[in-house]
């Protein structure tokens, strides 16, 4: 079969879709050709789209239509009518094209999905998940499923003295992903990660792609020998040195996106905070009066994302609500919305204050700039771990006893980054260096790409 034919399935959240369209845009320049599926309501959000002969587009309905929302059901009961809903249209989108002798070479689906590959399965189609998380999330998950779940769990509730694993740097309690903290609302999704890894095993030659680097998790990547775990990252939007699609999930769209762009124009060098917590990480107002007050203590300008509305619909108070706007204002811009690569890629930006989703810590890498980081929840605790203490590209700030980052913490985690000393410098060189690991990775004939283009091989012939 000289061109494949994949159907590409994305949960309907920003954080999947789009590393998605990234690999979508990849498997196209291979002359494959893809149908991405995802939600209806997620798709109308995604904008950039190029399509062509070899690109289509099937949505099915999560029932926003029909008045299913998140504030009135529980996630749960959202997650199984998603599975319901996706595996029923994915039935229909198979016998479809079967019936006009369009057979799909594989299904791709992005974590954390089993049923797709029940439905795979069904009509003897090859699956394969697109772990959308740093390998070394995937292997934390496996391990406390696999008979080191105590080792985790106490760690999680005890004193933080580092918890040995296989392949992994030694983790702290405060470096768990949240889904395994006991009492965690989020017990269901640990549980179709359980059935996830269940499947891969279940699987002749159990593989997972990761939007990671090999040079970036080189030993993670190989720690788990009952596992193939194959990187082909970053997946991330247009950058210098990778040629990928812009396609993405809209936010809030800003209509003067260029006036951050001017504005950044005029900065020094490496001279401006940029702060953005994505697009479903919705900051309490303490938090924000506290970034605020950060802020200003640095003296330093800043460009800060407040978006009015989220992947899901939330919507965070507008920056009308800050006490301190009018001085915020003399001293950096607020915008609601703005295109991050292109932020991140901007030689007057020196930090980014984040709250470390995989997508985000991916883009600021790939920029090498220096991270500030506030993780909020799920791997995002994880993530701010490898930030600090294994790529050592930035640092972490405390929170007090009720989880809020003071403005003094704040200022002097930024101080740290940007002011120039021994350290500062070092995490600079380190960004530089995993700067241009990452590009290289990225390019034709990078690890990436070989990575990929033998996945497809091997997929092909048999």
């Amino acid at each position: 079969m000289a061109n494949p034919n994949f159907l590409l399935v994305a949960f309907p959240s920003q954080s999947h879709i789009n590393p998605a369209l990234q690999l979508a845009s990849r498997l196209l320049r291979t002359g494959a050709s893809v149908t991405f599926t995802t939600t209806t309501s997620a798709h109308r959000r995604m904008t950039g789209l190029q399509k062509s002969d070899r690109l289509t587009f099937a949505t099915y309905s999560d029932g926003v239509e029909e008045g299913l929302k998140p504030s009135t059901n529980s996630l749960e009961h959202l997650m199984d009518e998603t599975a319901r809903r996706c595996s029923e249209a994915l039935r229909q989108l198979i016998e479809t094209s079967q019936s006009k002798g369009q057979n799909f070479t594989c299904i791709i689906y992005t974590a954390v999905a089993p049923w797709v590959a029940d439905v795979a399965r069904c009509y003897d189609i090859p699956s394969i998940v697109l772990w959308i998380q740093p390998a070394t999330l995937f292997e934390i998950y496996y391990y406390y499923l696999n008979g080191y779940g105590g080792n985790i769990t106490n760690e999680s509730n005890g004193p933080p003295s580092p918890t040995p694993l296989p392949g992994l740097p030694p983790l702290t309690g405060r470096d768990i992903p949240s889904f395994l903290s006991p009492g965690s609302p989020f017990g269901f999704l640990l549980t179709l990660i359980e059935k996830q890894i269940q499947v891969l095993k279940e699987d002749r030659r159990p593989r997972v792609l990761v939007n990671t680097f090999d040079a970036l998790e080189l030993e993670q990547l190989n720690a788990i020998d009952e596992l193939e775990l194959v990187a082909i990252g970053p997946l991330l939007p247009s950058f210098e040195g990778q040629d990928s699609s812009n396609a993405s999930l809209r936010g809030d769209l800003f209509q003067g996106s260029g006036d951050y762009i001017k504005w950044l124009g005029t900065k020094p060098a490496a001279s401006v905070i940029y702060i953005s917590f994505g697009s479903i990480s919705t900051l309490l107002k303490p938090q924000k009066e506290e970034i605020a007050r950060g802020l200003l203590s640095t003296g330093r300008p800043f460009l800060w994302v407040i978006r009015k509305g989220g992947d899901h619909g939330k919507q965070e108070e507008s920056e009308d609500g800050l006490s301190c706007e009018e001085e915020l204002r003399k001293q950096g811009m607020i915008v609601p919305w703005c295109s991050q690569v292109e932020v991140l890629s901007h030689p007057s930006v020196g930090c980014f204050v984040t709250h470390c989703g995989w997508n985000s810590t991916l883009e600021s890498l790939v920029c090498g700039v220096p991270m500030v980081a506030l993780p909020l929840w799920a791997d995002q605790l994880t993530n701010a771990m490898l930030i600090e203490d294994v790529w050592r590209v930035g640092v972490r700030a405390d929170g007090n006893g009720g989880g809020i980052v003071e403005g003094g913490e704040l200022e002097r985690c930024l101080e740290l980054v940007m002011g120039g000393g021994k350290r500062s410098e070092g995490m600079r060189g380190k960004a530089e260096k995993l700067k241009d690991l990452a590009r290289e990775a990225a390019k034709e004939g990078g690890s990436a790409d070989k990575n990929l283009k033998a996945f497809l091989e091997e997929i092909v012939s048999s």
